[in-house]
């Protein structure tokens, strides 16, 4: 098995949303806000080479949105999914499963693309399937009105009309074993109805994709849950299962949204789960 991190773009979110009802005071100790309270933040997706197997795990936001769209989201840098797979020596038909944390327009929107004449929606990811859960399914196809702003349906749709949509198993607990994609998967539901955080078993280390459960290193401590989260108390206690397994079985975790940090390591204090130590994805891929 062989993984690459896969830049998709960067772009900036309102500080105050990332971090909630903390205090900026606090939060701009890890991420600084420019003049418009607005902070840097990654989109980086992770492409697992196993065997015949290329899975792509998120894709970012894409590019068929409006000027306006992007508008409110700063977009910056030339970083793109065509060039960290042409850096790596892949090209996106190549890859044969993407794997979707969850459906929100920033973590699924390269999923989909309009065909060359601007007319026809089709799969970005022309020879894949493409992964989620029958139950975020329904959440996003039947979106609440906190979050149908985040649930486009040009982002979703198609990937069911074109028929490569395909539902992984959905557990009685909160984690699935050795998943179709062939790594374990921790389900969340504070930041929306069933988060998939892939758990992947590389060299002997745990690899864990934080998705929107951990975006950056500033919201490690429990109280810093986004302003985005549906179940905000539900975070409080999924993170903290979470960071205390991390913390006792040495994971990995793979920061999506820190556009800083890229992997870390987690330790108990007597604060909570702290950070312990940062890499990059080279010092632990390579």
């Amino acid at each position: 098995m062989k993984l690459y991190p896969i830049q998709s773009g960067h772009f900036k979110l309102d500080g105050g949303a990332m971090f909630g009802v903390v205090p900026k005071s606090l939060w701009t100790r890890t991420n600084p806000a420019d003049s418009n309270n607005m902070i840097d933040i990654a989109a980086r997706c992770l492409l697992i080479e196993d065997g015949n197997r290329l899975t792509l795990i998120d894709t970012g936001m894409g590019n068929k949105q409006s000027d306006k769209f992007y508008g409110h989201y700063n977009l910056y840098g030339d970083d793109s999914i065509d060039k960290s797979l042409k850096a790596v020596g892949f090209h996106r038909d190549d890859i044969t499963d993407v794997f979707m944390t969850h459906l929100h327009f920033d973590h699924c929107g390269g999923s989909i693309e309009y065909n060359k004449d601007g007319t026809v929606l089709q799969p970005a990811f022309k020879n894949a399937h493409f992964w989620s859960n029958k139950n975020h399914w329904k959440w996003a196809t039947e979106p609440n009105r906190r979050e149908v702003a985040s649930f486009l349906k040009e982002n979703i749709l198609p990937m069911e009309e074109c028929g490569q949509l395909k539902f992984t198993e959905v557990p009685d607990n909160d984690i699935l074993k050795n998943s179709a994609l062939g790594f374990d998967i921790f389900f969340a539901n504070g930041h929306t109805e069933k988060q998939m955080i892939p758990m992947i078993n590389y060299k002997g280390k745990t690899i864990c994709f934080m998705a929107d459960l951990l975006p950056t290193v500033g919201n490690l401590p429990l109280p810093f849950v986004m302003g985005y989260d549906t179940r905000p108390l539900l975070t409080l206690d999924e993170k903290e299962r979470f960071l205390n397994m991390a913390a006792d079985n040495e994971f990995y975790l793979f920061l999506e949204h820190d556009a800083h940090n890229e992997i870390i390591t987690v330790k108990h204090t007597e604060k909570g789960v702290r950070l312990k130590e940062t890499f990059t994805c080279q010092d632990i891929f390579n």
